[in-house]
């Protein structure tokens, strides 16, 4: 005998914040679609949809980045969980949110299913959003903000190689405050976990730089030791 639900179930959604670092303009920025359907259609909001019957929260957020942006594989987290009674005008939703960080020369995005369009937002110039998508960016840039200072996080918005200077306006861009130059090159040195490469920067006006490359399988040694991360 089959099974009867006898309470009412919301919908299930997911929605994703994806943010880049643009270095050529030292700016932190979050991917935004454009609505193509009903409700808030034209206006911009986070990528996101209804969670399938037979696949996983964390599957659906990744499909719907494919099928919204084109954007794969990708450093995803889960962020919160949003079910205020009347954030969305059809029905009962409640939606898991999810934070993603990018290299942005890695990702080309493109809009597509109920997209009309997919573009890079700098963080301080951000439309008004749908739904309670405004809430749910406040919420995950907080958290990146609190986490890049204790997880080598921040290295999944740089590309591979990038120079000391590079790897300092990426922290003081999203922390949004200077740091010193000294100290902080000294405190990141000391962490050990960059390998000093044998490579200069290349195409730039100023004196060439040493690259350098985080080293992801130490970190992970490092941490089963009780390495703790710090900026």
């Amino acid at each position: 005998m089959p099974y009867t639900y006898e309470f009412p179930r919301p919908s299930l959604t997911v929605d994703c914040v994806v943010f880049g670092f643009d270095l050529s303009e030292r700016d932190l920025k979050v991917m935004l679609i454009q609505r193509k359907l009903s409700p808030f259609e034209g206006q911009w909001a986070l990528p996101g949809g209804f969670v399938r019957v037979e696949e996983s929260v964390e599957a659906a957020a990744l499909r719907e980045l494919r099928e919204e942006t084109g954007i794969e594989k990708v450093f995803l987290e889960q962020l919160y969980t949003f079910g205020e009674v009347d954030r969305d005008p059809r029905e009962r939703v409640v939606t898991v949110a999810y934070y993603a960080l990018v290299n942005l020369s890695d990702h080309q995005i493109q809009a597509t299913t109920d997209a009309s369009d997919a573009a890079w937002f700098s963080i301080q110039q951000v439309p008004k959003l749908a739904f309670d998508h405004d809430r749910i960016l406040i919420t995950a840039l907080n958290r990146v903000k609190g986490k890049v200072r204790y997880e080598p996080i921040g290295f999944e918005l740089l590309p591979p190689k990038f120079t000391l200077s590079q790897l300092q306006q990426l922290y003081e861009t999203v922390l949004g405050q200077e740091l010193d130059k000294r100290n902080f090159r000294k405190k990141i040195l000391q962490m050990d976990l960059l390998q000093e490469l044998d490579e200069m920067q290349t195409n730039v006006r100023h004196r060439a730089a040493r690259l350098y490359q985080f080293d992801e399988q130490k970190y992970q040694q490092l941490k089963q030791r009780g390495f703790n991360f710090e900026i």
